[in-house]
């Protein structure tokens, strides 16, 4: 349960967090130019109101539409967003959190409900109308559906904070807000239930206590502080260089580890957050915007003229408390736990495991080698890298009499929940843990040679010769749509080409699949792009361009272009012979990428292959005729 709000908290955060820089310069412009500001200025300060009735809840539905379904998705969940707005004049963040995630998931739905039934040639008009209806379907809904349920939520909200206010409990909220922080709810309780409340009050008194009631540094850094003084080994020298980046940079989560690994400790900013909303109510603190991040420098710079004096008490107090009652807990129950354990839990929703785990150089959860029964490689696309790599490591596990093991390949961003490991690229790897929180990653940086593939498949043999090993699964032969297309035509073979740079090579690649209507000419950008993003270039002396995913509809049929490089490109800090670019629109091309697996499994094998093969030779050997 606990694990599943943690990963509800994250989304949110992470609908919130890309747009903290608008956030920033909202409260800026706020702070600086309201009429109650530092410099008013009516001009300026007319771009407070479009700025959060309007740009900021479309930011978070964009960003929340393009996390589920890409940038199809991120427009539809932007439409929804602008429905909720236009149905009230109340500041839509709540609705934006809810519309941004449906966008997303209804296009989303409509791509896959769809996949393989679009005509060539109108991807673009469907991708286009269907963003266009569902869109519009979804912003009327949100007009008369989501926007009054999220006004009605808000209005009761705002009747809880007035009926605390008026009674003198308004501290008590810390009891609530603090948990909930922990569990990643803070950028949701912040700017989607306090940030809306405040700016009403903000605008009619100049500030609003409510601002730092979730930002406030100082319970955080008490805690921090308590692990400096009465916290064990690693925790203890850690905790110092934490406090700082807390206090200073305003990362509010890299407190929460500390509170996981001893959870009774979460009474100290708990108690410390009461007692400085107690003393910020009476000595009328509060903000002029919202502090984002929480740092004691947003916390300052959003400070009203003349209210230095409360805010610095407010936070000061917080802290005091915060670190009395952390270091007694910690002096009295204070377990020995690891650090790292916990930043693990925070990072990946570690989930306590039974068994022998799976060891190595990897990150996210610990996995019994026992119960690993999906094992997934993600790489941007989903269609190149990732799909020879998973060839390789899935020959590996049969060679090893492992045939119990689903090996599959996903675009990083679409990695599915039910998978215990996960392999990519190491510049991919923290977004794949964000992805599946609940497997184990395994960064690697090379998808044809990765010393990882067997080392896992050792630890995998191993645990099943000690254990009890499943039934090996009836071994089923995968078929896919284009099987026995002929996908590698000989005019696509080009030999004994000069050295060129990557990008050089990359343009060569996407020219012949435009000329032999592979692509449209806006595919080859997405394929340059796609190696800015990391390289091409897989190991054994290979590459394989290929488009992004935002170009994946400018895709017109399956085809593949090979060219030979026998000179060698220096491809980032690798040599590359054989280059190997793919169109695909479904899996057809997995048989071709299988085969190359299989003739360039060694730098050696690449070389020796790309010297001697004729035309006919490639011809015959990828397309399985040889």
């Amino acid at each position: 349960m606990k694990q599943n709000v943690q990963k509800f908290g994250r989304f949110l955060s992470g609908m919130v967090m890309p747009n903290i820089g608008a956030f920033i310069a909202w409260g800026f412009i706020a702070a600086f130019f309201i009429e109650k500001g530092w410099f008013p200025n009516a001009t300026i300060a007319g771009m407070v109101g479009p700025m959060l009735q309007y740009l900021l809840p479309i930011l978070i539905g964009y960003t929340g539409g393009r996390a589920i379904g890409g940038q199809k998705g991120a427009v539809t969940g932007a439409l929804a967003t602008l429905g909720a707005i236009a149905s009230t004049d109340s500041t839509m963040f709540i609705g934006a959190m809810i519309c941004g995630p449906l966008g997303g998931w209804c296009i989303k739905k409509f791509d896959e409900k769809m996949e393989g039934h679009i005509p060539a040639g109108f991807e673009m008009v469907v991708n286009n109308f269907s963003v266009g209806i569902i869109g519009a379907i979804l912003s009327v809904l949100a007009i008369f559906v989501i926007g009054p349920v999220c006004v009605g939520l808000t209005n009761v909200l705002k009747s809880g904070v007035d009926f605390l206010v008026s009674h003198g409990l308004l501290p008590l909220t810390a009891v609530l807000v603090e948990p909930a922080k922990v569990l990643f709810l803070n950028n949701a309780i912040n700017h989607g239930v306090f940030t809306p409340i405040g700016t009403e009050q903000a605008i009619e008194a100049g500030k609003s206590i409510l601002f730092m009631i979730e930002s406030n540094p100082g319970p955080g850094l008490g805690l921090l502080l308590a692990y400096c003084v009465a916290g064990k080994g690693e925790t203890r020298s850690s905790a110092g260089a934490a406090a700082v980046i807390h206090f200073v940079g305003g990362i509010h989560e890299i407190y929460f580890p500390y509170v996981l690994m001893n959870p009774i400790v979460i009474l100290g900013p708990m108690l410390g957050n009461v007692c400085a909303i107690f003393t910020l109510s009476l000595l009328g603190g509060g903000l002029v915007a919202a502090a984002s991040p929480g740092s004691i420098i947003a916390e300052m710079l959003m400070t009203p003229p003349g209210g230095y004096f409360a805010n610095i008490a407010g936070i000061a107090v917080g802290a005091v408390v915060s670190f009395l009652i952390s270091a007694f807990l910690l002096k009295m129950f204070g377990k020995d736990s690891s650090l790292e354990e916990a930043q693990a839990q925070v990072a990946a929703s570690k989930a306590a495991s039974k068994g022998q785990a799976v060891s190595g150089s990897s990150t996210g959860a610990a996995v019994s080698a026992n119960d690993v029964k999906k094992i997934v490689f993600a790489c941007d696309a989903g269609m190149g890298s990732s799909a020879m790599g998973a060839t390789m490591l899935r020959n590996k596990l049969k060679d090893a009499g492992i045939t119990d093991i689903e090996v599959i390949h996903y675009p990083v961003g679409e990695i599915p929940g039910d998978c215990q490991i996960v392999v990519t690229h190491h510049e991919l790897s923290g977004r794949a843990a964000e992805r599946a929180p609940q497997a184990r990653i395994v960064p690697i940086k090379n998808f044809m040679g990765a010393p990882e593939y067997a080392a896992l498949v050792e630890e995998l043999s191993a645990a099943r010769k000690g254990g009890t090993a499943p039934a090996p699964a009836a071994e089923k032969k995968e078929e896919t749509a284009g099987s026995g297309a002929i996908l590698l035509e000989k005019q696509n073979v080009v030999l004994n080409c000069k050295p060129v740079t990557p990008e050089e090579a990359i343009k060569a690649c996407g020219e012949l699949m435009v000329k032999s209507g592979y692509v449209e000419e806006g595919y080859v950008p997405g394929m340059l792009e796609r190696q800015k993003e990391f390289s091409l270039a897989i190991g054994n002396h290979v590459a394989i361009p290929h488009g992004t995913v935002a170009v994946k509809s400018l895709i017109k049929k399956t085809g593949i272009v090979v060219m030979t490089y026998p000179e060698g490109i220096q491809w980032d800090d690798e040599l590359v012979t054989l280059v190997v670019g793919i169109a695909a629109k479904g899996d057809e091309h997995l048989e071709i990428l299988g085969r190359v697996v299989e003739v360039a499994d060694s730098e050696e094998s690449t070389d020796a292959l790309v010297k001697a093969a004729s035309v006919e030779d490639l011809y015959k050997k990828l397309n399985g005729l040889d």
